[in-house]
């Protein structure tokens, strides 16, 4: 499995460079909430509950084909008041009354291009905000529900990313520094 993720400072770099205000919206929403294409392109504001800071991806928009609760987080809820108004019906548009089908990938390529990005397609941007997660200490139990996957197996590529958890049990285990610590003790 193919796990590609950029820093904050990469993450910066990109959307600068994108030349489209609609598809730097859909990436920083992207990077905020994880979602996937399909999930923020389908996003109506009836799915918007700023109160709450949620979104809600229903079944037909999920990959699972499961209803999820979508927490939206400050960066997230700045994209949402940065959209409010620009259509009646729907979040994400390129300023007409259609639903956009797709991401624009050329203007992602060129944009990945322009910042020294390689190798970097739009549901890594899913790939980051997991790794992002992972790295500040978010359990993967939690990141699981947050993502909507259907196991924490499908988590667990991101798990080498945060090795924090492991410290914590690797003293139970020694030799040398016990015996040392009990000549001082002695001494």
């Amino acid at each position: 499995m193919r796990v590609r993720w950029i820093t904050h400072g990469q993450a910066d770099k990109l959307l600068k460079q994108i030349n489209l205000p609609w598809m730097v919206d859909v990436c920083r929403f992207a990077l905020a909430t994880g979602a996937r294409a399909n999930e923020i392109l389908s996003l109506t504001w009836d799915n918007v509950d700023e109160g709450r800071k949620l979104a809600w991806v229903t079944s037909d928009n999920s990959k699972s084909g499961k209803p999820r609760a979508l927490p939206l987080n400050d960066d997230a809820m700045s994209v949402i008041a940065d959209r409010r108004g620009s259509h009646r019906r729907l979040v994400f548009t390129r300023g007409t009354d259609r639903q956009i089908s797709q991401v624009d990938a050329r203007a992602l390529n060129r944009a990945c291009e322009a910042a020294g990005i390689h190798d970097f397609r739009f549901h890594d941007f899913r790939h980051t905000w997991a790794s992002w997660h992972v790295q500040s200490g978010t359990p993967l139990f939690i990141l699981k529900e947050l993502g909507g996957w259907e196991t924490v197996e499908m988590v667990k590529k991101y798990a080498h990313l945060n090795a924090d958890h492991l410290a914590q049990h690797a003293n139970v285990v020694t030799f040398w520094s016990q015996q040392q610590a009990e000549k001082k003790k002695a001494a």
